[in-house]
């Protein structure tokens, strides 16, 4: 199945719909993104938006979810809202924090208040 998110005037997503595949077959069975766009239209009219969306993020970044912003220069889409506020976006549309992750195969999370990862405790696995 293939999926086409609708942009509204300012480019966010409003809605992601899912279309048949067959229906993107061109007569050589090639997959063409504008016949998606044509069903879009035809179900909801021809003054809508309409971009396709990979569901395992294979192309324009991540699978588009309402509320995101498609960026057609990058052809891109993303979050614009920051996981945490003190997070900074970077040129490629990726979420930082000011510190970066420990990398030592432990699990984290974010702490927003002391601006640190904190490691999540696991329990014993050693069995003392």
């Amino acid at each position: 199945m293939a999926h086409f998110a609708q942009l509204d005037d300012n480019n966010t997503v409003v809605q992601v719909i899912v279309v048949s595949n067959a229906d993107l077959l061109d007569e050589n069975e090639v997959e063409q993104e504008t016949l998606g766009v044509a069903v879009c239209q035809s179900i909801f009219g021809n003054d809508t938006t309409w971009v396709q969306t990979s569901y395992n993020g294979n192309f324009r970044k991540q699978y588009a979810c309402v509320g995101d912003t498609f960026v057609s220069d990058a052809d891109v889409f993303y979050t614009p809202v920051a996981p945490f506020p003190s997070w900074t976006l970077d040129e490629n549309y990726d979420w930082h924090a000011p510190t970066p992750k420990p990398e030592d195969g432990k699990l984290y999370l974010w702490n927003e208040d002391s601006l640190t990862w904190v490691e999540i405790p696991t329990g014993d696995t050693n069995g003392d």
